[in-house]
């Protein structure tokens, strides 16, 4: 039975863990910045000791292949992303990446022959952390974002996405992006960032999908004044208004399916001074669930939310949405057995966070692989899969990808 090598990976997720490492064990390493820059060198030096051919395209993702013993075959992909939010893990994205260039050495040192090309990838910028949106390159090459929007879009220092690109060294061409004409199927391995499959002692999540989600901004403006000299009834206090919205939107999505996920996870308020009562405040709610029906109950939930609270105007917008993404049924499948074949426990579930593998499950076949995340940590400097885990991970990566190409 073939397995990647354990070794080897601990090895690469301790040198990545280099790059942009915090005091505190975990890393900040922001889309092409210099501990980006870093990791990119070491990933594309390692590719290219293994043989492959190493491109990028428009928007920095970064292709390193392996040629395959049959000319014309389109490409298989696997990988993920490098980049980090502030003080994030040493897992979250860049374990994808590992875990696909230990698939690929493993290929190469066991001389593991196959008929396609297999090609591993960087996606640039998918956490979003330096460059907003998140998931940017993958939205500009399947049509979800505008490419010269993004490339204006601006880190907190003024320097653009576009710039930033520019002098990474890592800008190739258009014509290398992946596209269903060249590639036959991408797989993205991923920790769960979530408490499920660690709770169940489960080692592998068969990932079926990403669930939809919504995103509202809130706003409640009342009357700014003084904080000892407005009686309590003549107030039009914008903070109370906001907080007793989200204890009834709270209440009121409570009453829906028990899957459903909602988070109020930014709250403004202004003058946002001790001494003055608050006259604007805005906070956001992000809910998730599967089901498109129960979006849209917590929709009619947040249209029905009361005109005026404690005195103050309400106004409310939708920021952005996503529909559930299915991935395709036949990947799904081979990952479910290639975790029988090792004899792994598995159980099929969806994705609350999302991942660039759902923007790109619009252009060809497309699935993801999860491992456990120790407390469902996730985004924070703590986060952790152990090494079993990973190396479990990786081999089901391997027998999948193997599966892919001999069908």
């Amino acid at each position: 039975m073939l397995n990647c090598n354990k070794k080897r990976l601990e090895d690469k997720i301790a040198t990545f863990s280099k790059f942009g490492a915090t005091n505190n064990g975990g890393i900040t390493r922001l889309s092409l910045s210099k501990p980006a820059l870093q990791a990119r060198a070491e990933f594309s030096k390692r590719m290219k000791s293994l043989g492959a051919t190493i491109i990028t395209d428009d928007m920095g993702n970064i292709y390193a292949t392996l040629k395959g013993s049959e000319d014309n075959l389109p490409h298989i992909a696997m990988g993920s992303h490098c980049d980090s939010v502030v003080q994030g893990g040493n897992y979250d994205g860049i374990l994808g990446v590992l875990t696909a260039m230990e698939v690929a050495e493993t290929i190469v040192t066991e001389k593991v022959s196959h008929r396609h090309p297999i090609t591993v990838m960087i996606w640039t910028n998918e956490e979003g952390a330096r460059f907003d949106p998140a998931m940017m390159s993958s939205g500009v090459i399947t049509g979800k974002f505008d490419k010269e929007k993004m490339l204006a879009s601006k880190d907190i220092n003024g320097i653009t996405f576009g710039e930033a690109l520019d002098q990474s060294g890592y800008k190739g061409e258009e014509k290398n992006r992946i596209n269903p004409k060249d590639y036959i199927a991408l797989v993205e391995l991923h920790i769960e960032q979530g408490p499920v499959l660690r709770s169940k002692n489960i080692d592998i999540g068969v990932v079926e999908g990403v669930v939809g989600m919504i995103n509202y901004e809130f706003q409640f403006i009342g009357q700014a004044g003084h904080a000892g000299t407005v009686p309590q009834k003549m107030r039009k206090d914008a903070l109370l208004a906001a907080s007793e919205a989200i204890q009834y939107l709270h209440k009121e999505l409570d009453k829906l399916d028990d899957k459903l996920v909602y988070t109020t996870g930014r709250i403004i308020c202004s003058p946002n001074v001790h001494t003055i009562i608050p006259d604007n405040v805005k906070f956001t709610l992000d809910a998730r669930h599967q089901n498109p029906k129960v979006i849209q109950e917590v929709v009619a939930i947040i249209e029905n939310l009361p005109n005026e609270l404690a005195k103050c105007k309400v106004i409310y917008k939708k920021l952005w949405s996503r529909n559930t993404v299915r991935f395709n049924n036949e990947l799904i499948n081979l990952v479910e057995k290639s975790s029988n074949f090792y004899g792994y426990s598995n159980m099929k579930l969806y994705s609350g966070p999302g991942h660039d593998a759902q923007f790109a499950a619009d252009m060809l076949p497309t699935t993801m692989i999860f491992v456990p995340s120790i407390g469902g940590h996730s985004h924070c400097e703590i986060e952790k899969t152990p090494l079993d885990n990973c190396l479990k991970g990786a081999n089901v990566l391997l027998q999948t990808i193997l599966s892919i190409d001999k069908q």
